[in-house]
């Protein structure tokens, strides 16, 4: 899987390097994200324990690259700290994905959950403003 050329020109202004690094990161959760769906047409084919590792790892990657890329952009800080809250809701799931036996399984699932509908409520909200937005009402 190689990245486009269109993909790397994304990030407006910013250096190759910045932009490489948060890409690699949401290729690799890409790819593991196709190996969950190879697990599901074929869990013979895998290892045992092998659906936490391929339900946890995308998730745990995503935010990652969802934490560079905000920072290679050079997003304002309002930006970077509502990427933060939504990778930290990856996070948590990613964690109850991995382990959804220990006693704070379903507490990280909450904190996920609550993370994703304050995210979704934001940008509804249109939190951060978004510089040259139109009003929808003009």
């Amino acid at each position: 899987m190689g990245i486009s050329r269109q993909a790397l020109t994304s990030f407006s202004g910013r250096s190759s390097a910045r932009r490489v690094v948060p890409l690699a990161i949401a290729g690799a959760a890409i790819t593991l994200a196709t190996g969950l769906l190879a697990w599901d047409a074929d869990p013979q084919g895998f290892p045992s324990g092998a659906h936490a590792a391929l339900g946890a790892a995308p998730l745990a990657l995503i935010a990652c690259a969802l934490v560079a890329a905000e920072v290679a952009r050079g997003a304002r800080r309002a930006e970077l700290f509502k990427a933060v809250m939504l990778a930290a809701a990856f996070g948590a799931w990613s964690a109850n994905q991995l382990w959804p036996t220990i006693p704070q399984a379903t507490a990280l699932n909450d904190l996920a959950i609550a993370l994703f509908v304050l995210d979704v409520f934001l940008v509804i909200l249109g939190w951060p403003a978004q510089g040259g937005a139109v009003d929808p009402d003009h």
